[in-house]
């Protein structure tokens, strides 16, 4: 990633490799750069994320964040915001950086997987980390269309696994454990049945008013409305394999008919079940 001052490494890019969902315009490793005066704060206008691989450093930029860095640290760079990271005195630096752009990720932004905030979190273990992102650019495949498909694809299934991490360190295990278990428990039927909501949330061990309010600010649907979208995705399977009749169905996922199944369904998915038949199957 360009400094203020020449670096030493590898660009793992000759180009930028360029699809219609998004690009990467530079990638590779860079070492014992002189950094980026914080006075001075630099506004990239792309996106970027710089894995610290070895260093004692700092971050600043406009928002005001300040920290320290060191390995096993990753940045989040907007495109807008002016910021500023390097090593400190006398301090070695190593990282890895990826500098993209595009449509794909501007829809990432836009609902709320892409965010400034908190632009710095931990990302460990460094050599697993830094392996996977080797891997992004492989220059055996040159710069076909299909070979910058495949390096965006890898890096975007990357960045997922990265933003998830941080969501992760947020939340803390804690929240991972009841979530993990609410999503499971909401998400298919048990020997019996399907649990209800208010099961589910006796089951991880809250109230049903603050289970509700915590499932909902997290997963973006209450928890009724979550199972339903489950119950809808099985039906939606099942009529694509043909190995289920609608009352089958209807009685399987626990609707109390046919009509409130069918109106269900068309709901969720914008279509009758009839129609969506019709559209897996031809005619």
């Amino acid at each position: 990633m360009p400094e203020t001052s020449p670096t030493l490494g590898q660009a793992w890019l000759e180009a930028p490799l360029r699809t219609s969902i998004g690009e990467l315009q530079l990638a590779g490793v860079a070492r014992d750069a002189r950094g980026l005066d914080p006075k001075t704060m630099r506004v990239l206008g792309s996106y970027a994320l710089v894995y610290l691989l070895e260093v004692d450093g700092y971050y600043r930029d406009a928002n005001g964040y300040a920290c320290d860095l060191s390995g096993g640290d990753l940045v989040l760079i907007m495109p807008e915001l002016a910021h500023a990271y390097g090593p400190k005195e006398g301090q070695s630096w190593q990282q890895i950086y990826f500098v993209f752009n595009g449509p794909q990720f501007d829809l990432w932004r836009a609902q709320g997987l892409l965010a400034a905030a908190p632009p710095v979190w931990r990302l460990e273990p460094v050599d697993y980390w830094g392996r996977r992102m080797a891997e992004i650019v492989a220059p055996e495949e040159g710069h076909t269309p299909a070979a910058a498909l495949r390096a965006v694809g890898r890096f975007s299934a990357l960045l997922s696994d990265a933003l998830a991490a941080r969501v992760e360190a947020t939340e803390g295990p804690a929240t991972a454990t009841w979530l993990e278990a609410s999503q499971r428990l909401l998400g298919s039927p048990g020997a019996r049945r399907w649990a209800t909501p208010q099961e589910v949330a006796a089951a991880v061990g809250l109230s049903y008013d603050n289970f509700r309010k915590q499932f909902t600010a997290r997963v973006g649907q209450s928890p009724g409305q979550f199972q339903k979208r489950r119950k809808i995705d099985r039906a939606g399977a099942a009529i694509y394999h043909g190995s289920h009749g609608f009352k089958a169905l209807a009685e399987e996922l626990e609707f109390c008919d046919v009509f409130h199944f069918s109106k269900a369904f068309k709901q969720v998915m914008g279509m009758s079940p009839s129609e969506f038949r019709r559209r897996a199957h031809g005619g």
